[in-house]
């Protein structure tokens, strides 16, 4: 059985995205993958006063304009068209009164009224994420949906320039319309200009801009079309209020002559308003894409492949993808619309209407570090390390947005460790500790035959374990996606026939159940741990030699440089031990569990001895570094992986600490154990204490050496404080999104005091701001019960501290000292 969809116009339902209480520095419009990521500069400004920008910062050729034939005024709406347009007796240049954005999940709202008129525009981003569709999400191409009211005739205009398709302005583009006619796989007949570099490069980038692959703009065939030197179309626009359907044959520069690739709609509302008595609504859709195949190179089991994109085994060529991409706006309606309300419930629930912004700006930025690759019956997702190195699948970078995956779909976060796992048990990586990344910079994963990635040993083991016993718990708790799995009557068949291969989706592009498969997550999670566990037990022997006193070594936040002894990495590494013992545990291997479960125990007594500070009042940045604290971000893993439950926890879900009676967690009830605290619960309540006396204007800095933080970090620990302190974490990251002076996509690095900039260096865009899901991931962990460890947090007020004294008495010289390191 599929579900019906109101029969109304789909577009007009984008409309209804709540209003959004923070003001970010940046807005995403259409982010798909790290290569179509264009977004909204400077978005506490008007739309007009900027160019959208590509995340790197570098503007875009991105115009979008309204014309009032009754008035012969035109109305720039999106970037600066207005600086094409001369003084002219037969049009007046003029703003309209700019309403404010909204945003959710996938969707970016820019909504304007024209003055003097009742006419109301809405532009309408959409990105949609379809934790349900798989297929979907890996579509690399997006929505943008004009919807008008009011009673008088508006003309709109949409165009791009070459700059989409190269970040080198000096290279030679060309360009073609195609058209599609009506047909069996074609329900709405469209036209598409593509545009493509004259020469590629292939796996080549300039400036993060990739070389290779084509942009398509689509819109439906009713609609005028030309391309031409920019100030002409414009132009001609502005004076007509149509476009003449014409092509410019001539191929040339990006900026010679600019070329640009634009289309316009006449809405006459005049008519449709009096035939109504009332206002009039209509809408048109465009759809902007980039086409890439292959996406990248990956140093695979049967060596370096040219991988080909997932969508690429569903269609035989890109206009097939393209014309499906556009028919199906309905159901990806439908399927975003899902994800972004229950999100937004779900956030609020966890923390209030800052976290659900917060959430929902977060998510679009995370997918848009992704490429959807592999095949029907083995996706693989991979991932670029956007903006700080480029480095291709980087497991510390997995690992901060892990939450992210765990909460929207954790076969997800499979799919993107498919390729560490493949590449790595094919014996292409010489050394006995997790690698780094598969290749110095993305698009190329070829690996580090030589073992020189960059050197955090125990911090990739670590990541390793925790995300590969946070995958197993979620697939043994049957903990798949929470959101509508039915498609809508609406959705467009796929051709599954011609894929050759068996497939994890059905008819409809929806993701199949382990029922549906014949299996259950247990099996799948046994199945899993199985295939890579000489692995598993490789980097937990590396971690049983080297994580409870680390060498002088990077850890995650290498900006911060190398150090010796990190508490809060050696907790990361022997977590790690923990969780192999629970691994191991699932393949039956029970020996191994035991022996690894012990000497985790033994281990988190000795760092209880080594990482506390001489009053026990925080951890310390160090065992050596005496009177410095730390950040202790790295606990959320013990609670995350059921360590943190008391052993006469029920298996019934009452109600959490975060929500109501009348809100079930996700995924129902558990299947796993109750397991015995592994870490006291004493840690938990002086890092929570200490939280609250350290917190700075913008929230809560990393460690005692800076002022800066990692945004990540902060809700990996605000996730396992008391109540108190997260809200109070969480309203000062609040603060920071509306009043930062950075201008580039959220960053996950910047100060905490001053006007909360860029510390240097500039993080932007990164994927890691899926740690931003930790509250959500958490309390979805464990059937519902992870955060239920956590409520002793709440039964007291945050102890007050005086932090400098507290840190001088630590660096008393005549007190004991430490234990033998």
């Amino acid at each position: 059985m599929r579900l019906c969809l109101w029969p109304a116009l789909a577009a007009l339902a984008l409309v209804l995205v709540d209003a959004s209480t923070l003001t970010p520095p940046v807005l995403p419009l259409i982010v798909r993958n790290p290569y179509l990521s264009f977004w909204f500069a400077h978005a506490r400004d008007a739309p007009w006063e900027n160019w959208p920008m590509f995340w790197t910062g570098s503007t875009v050729g991105f115009a979008i304009m309204a014309a009032v034939p009754e008035t012969k005024t035109v109305y720039p709406l999106l970037g600066r068209s207005q600086d094409f347009l001369r003084q002219s007796s037969s049009y007046s240049v003029s703003f309209p009164q700019y309403d404010g954005a909204t945003f959710d999940a996938s969707t970016t709202n820019l909504t304007y009224t024209i003055p003097t008129s009742d006419v109301r525009i809405t532009l309408s981003f959409l990105s949609p994420i379809t934790p349900t569709s798989t297929f979907r999400q890996s579509l690399p191409a997006g929505y943008l949906t004009c919807i008008v009211e009011g009673s008088t005739d508006v003309s709109l205009y949409v165009d791009i320039n070459g700059e989409w398709v190269s970040g080198n302005r000096d290279n030679k583009i060309e360009w073609g319309l195609v058209r599609t006619e009506k047909s069996s796989s074609a329900k709405t007949p469209i036209k598409t200009w593509s545009i493509t570099r004259r020469h590629e490069q292939l796996f080549t980038e300039f400036y993060d801009h990739a070389e290779w692959g084509t942009i398509h703009i689509s819109a439906p065939a009713d609609v005028e079309h030309q391309s031409g030197e920019s100030t002409y179309i414009r132009r001609l626009f502005a004076e007509h209020g149509t476009l003449k359907n014409r092509v410019d044959n001539s191929y040339r520069g990006i900026f010679e002559d600019e070329p640009i690739f634009a289309f316009s709609k006449r809405f006459k509302l005049s008519e449709k308003s009096q035939d109504l008595h009332g206002v009039a609504r209509d809408s048109v859709i465009f759809t902007f894409a980039l086409t890439q195949n292959p996406v990248v190179q990956f140093a695979s089991a049967r060596g370096l492949t040219l991988m080909r994109p997932l969508w690429a085994s569903y269609f035989s060529n890109a206009h097939e993808m393209l014309q499906y991409h556009y028919d199906d706006y309905d159901t990806a309606v439908y399927l975003a619309t899902n994800y972004s309300e229950q999100l937004a419930k779900d956030a609020y629930a966890s923390g209030s209407q800052d976290y659900q912004d917060i959430a929902a700006l977060s998510a679009r930025q995370v997918l848009g570090a992704t490429q959807f690759s592999g095949t029907p019956d083995n996706p693989i997702i991979f991932l670029k390390e956007i903006s700080s190195n480029g480095n291709f699948q980087t497991v510390d970078v997995i690992f901060p947005a892990f939450p992210f995956f765990l909460y929207t779909n954790p076969q997800w976060l499979a799919y993107l460790l498919e390729p560490l796992l493949e590449h790595q048990l094919s014996g292409q990586y010489p050394n006995d500790y997790s690698m780094h990344d598969l290749g110095f910079h993305f698009p190329n994963a070829t690996g580090h035959s030589d073992g020189l990635d960059e050197y955090m040993p125990v911090e990739e083991c670590g990541d390793m374990l925790i995300m590969g016993l946070a995958l197993v718990n979620a697939l043994r708790d049957n903990t798949q996606p929470a959101f509508v799995r039915t498609a809508p009557q609406e959705a467009v068949l796929l051709n599954l026939e011609s894929t050759k291969k068996e497939h994890l989706v059905n008819p409809y592009g929806m993701d199949l159940t382990w029922e549906d498969m014949g299996t259950t997550g247990e099996k799948a999670a046994a199945k899993w741990v199985k295939r890579s566990y000489k692995l598993w037990q490789q980097w937990t022997g590396y971690l049983v030699r080297e994580s409870l006193i680390p060498a002088n070594q990077l850890c995650t936040d290498d900006f911060a440089g190398w150090l010796a002894n990190q508490t809060n990495l050696a907790l990361k590494g022997i977590i790690g031990i923990k969780a192999m013992s629970e691994m191991a545990n699932v393949i039956g291997d029970e020996a191994k569990s035991k022996w690894y479960s012990n000497v985790a125990d033994e281990y988190i007594e000795k760092w209880q001895e080594f990482g506390l500070s001489r009053d026990k009042t925080h951890a310390k940045l160090a065992y050596t570094w005496y009177g410095s604290w730390t950040t202790l971000y790295n606990i959320f893993a013990d609670a995350l992986l059921c360590f943190h439950l008391p052993p006469n926890t029920s298996t019934s879900l009452g109600p959490s600490r975060f929500w109501g009676p009348g809100q079930q967690p996700i995924g129902g009830g558990a299947k796993t154990k109750p397991k015995s605290t592994f870490i006291p619960d004493k840690i938990y309540q002086i890092q929570s204490d200490w939280y609250h006396a350290v917190l700075q204007r913008y929230g809560l800095p990393l460690d005692s050496r800076h002022l800066y933080t990692k945004s990540d970090w902060e809700f990996f620990a605000a996730a396992v404080t008391s109540k108190k302190v997260r809200t109070e974490i969480l309203q000062h990251v609040a603060t920071w999104v509306n009043e930062t002076v950075t201008d580039r996509p959220l960053t996950d690095l910047y100060e905490t005091e001053g006007k909360g900039g860029f510390p240097g260096p500039n993080f932007m865009a990164r994927p890691v701001v899926g740690g931003h899901f930790a509250f959500l991931a958490l309390e979805r962990a464990c059937g519902g019960r992870a955060s239920e460890g956590l409520k002793f947090l709440d039964e007291v007020t945050p102890a007050e501290i005086d932090v400098h004294q507290a840190l001088l008495a630590d660096m008393v010289e005549d007190q004991a000292e430490m234990g033998e390191l």
